[in-house]
């Protein structure tokens, strides 16, 4: 019987360069390091990027995550300056918006802001 999700997992090749865009460019903050080979946050559950897995990071296969923001639009417009490829554009549907950049190692990140009720 599943209990909860333990973890969500993103492949990395070169994690100096990971670790830059998920602490510095999205402001996470590590909680566990193991030998540099796994390292975890918790935006409100575990996020791990790791070079221990054998799988590609990607973009285009696989899962993904999406992280709530505060502010969707100038983080996009922010990641955008430093370079950092928008697979998609912020999109607006009734009840968020969202857009889609791709991490340095080339997997999908979503970034999600929920509208506030009225």
């Amino acid at each position: 019987m599943i209990k909860k999700i333990a973890f969500t997992m993103y492949p990395v090749t070169d994690m100096a360069r990971a670790r830059k865009f998920y602490e510095e460019d999205l402001g996470l903050v590590k909680t566990s390091d193991y030998g540099g080979t796994w390292v975890e946050y918790d935006p409100g559950g575990c996020f791990a990027i790791t070079t221990m897995v054998p799988v590609k990071p990607s973009s285009d296969s696989g899962g993904s995550i999406a992280f709530e923001v505060d502010d969707v639009k100038a983080l996009t417009a922010k990641l955008k300056s430093k370079g950092i490829t928008v697979k998609m554009e912020v999109m607006d549907t009734p009840v968020c918006q969202m857009s889609v950049v791709i991490d340095p190692e080339g997997n999908a990140v979503t970034l999600h802001q929920l509208k506030r009720k009225s």
